[in-house]
């Protein structure tokens, strides 16, 4: 489970970038209940997202040129300029580079070795990410589709210090790889990786991309709300034995995300 207790590794923030911030807004309002705030004009028109009183994401516009609408996850580091030397050195790209975000940390943006993108948070002041998670309408999980499972385990090991376990996935699906902080126990997963063939990968053109996965009551109901709000379904709404019913979802930008009705604890 994603908690706010922000271990290294842990997914701390996330934000979207939208083409037009406010109509971003209003969608991801009439899907989660989320309320906005807009953090004036010299942030350029940034949006903070609340749930229930809680800051749980952010709605920024999107900036680099031909670049798709997409969320970004972030993930807590210590040092995030040590952490920016790293990614170069073991083969990936740093996007944007660290910098201060106002007084509680600094932060940098990067691209994985296959061509995923991501990006590190390290905590300075006293803010140090989501006020909520793990419940209806927040973050409860994170997902990386990505061309090699081998070489990214490598990579986010040894950036993050993630350990993995291996999940058989039904059929012939190939294997899910569970992600856990170094050094905490199974009820501290956080996310999963699995590998996809290039041509499965059409919306961020073959290259491996992440996506955060938000909690919901009813996933057929919110899979209602996304299409009647002009968002579309990729794949889904459908039941995953021991995770629960689920659905993949494009924003009208084409941002995709994940609804999650979760499967209720197993009974001991």
């Amino acid at each position: 489970m994603i908690t706010t207790d922000f271990a290294t590794g842990s997914p701390v923030w996330l934000d979207l970038g939208a083409p037009d911030v406010d109509a971003a807004g209003a969608f991801y309002s009439a899907v989660f209940g989320w309320q906005t705030q807009s953090f004036g004009e010299d942030t350029g028109g940034f949006l903070a997202l609340h749930h229930g009183g809680k800051l749980v994401g952010g709605i920024g516009r999107l900036t680099e040129q031909g670049a798709r609408s997409a969320w970004m996850l972030y993930f807590k580091t210590a040092d995030v300029d040590a952490a920016a030397k790293t990614v170069e050195r073991l083969g990936g790209t740093v996007r944007v580079a660290p910098m201060d975000a106002g007084e509680d940390g600094r932060m940098g943006q990067f691209t994985d070795p296959q061509g995923g993108q991501f990006a590190l948070w390290q905590q300075v002041g006293g803010r140090s990410g989501l006020e909520a998670v793990d419940g209806p309408g927040t973050l409860n999980w994170t997902e990386l589709y990505t061309t090699d499972a081998e070489a990214a385990k490598t990579f986010y090991g040894e950036l993050l210090g993630w350990r993995t376990a291996a999940m058989p996935m039904p059929g012939d699906g190939g294997t899910y790889w569970i992600i856990t902080p170094q050094g905490l126990g199974q009820d501290r997963m956080q996310g999963g990786l699995m590998q996809l063939p290039a041509e499965y990968l059409a919306l961020n053109g073959g290259k491996p991309y992440w996506h955060p996965v938000f909690a919901v009551e009813d996933c057929d109901a919110t899979v209602a709300t996304v299409t009647g709000n002009g968002g579309s379904v990729q794949m889904g709404p459908e039941d995953v034995p021991g995770v629960g019913r689920l659905a993949v979802c494009l924003d009208p930008a084409g941002a995709d995300f994940v609804v999650l009705r979760p499967a209720p604890p197993a009974q001991g």
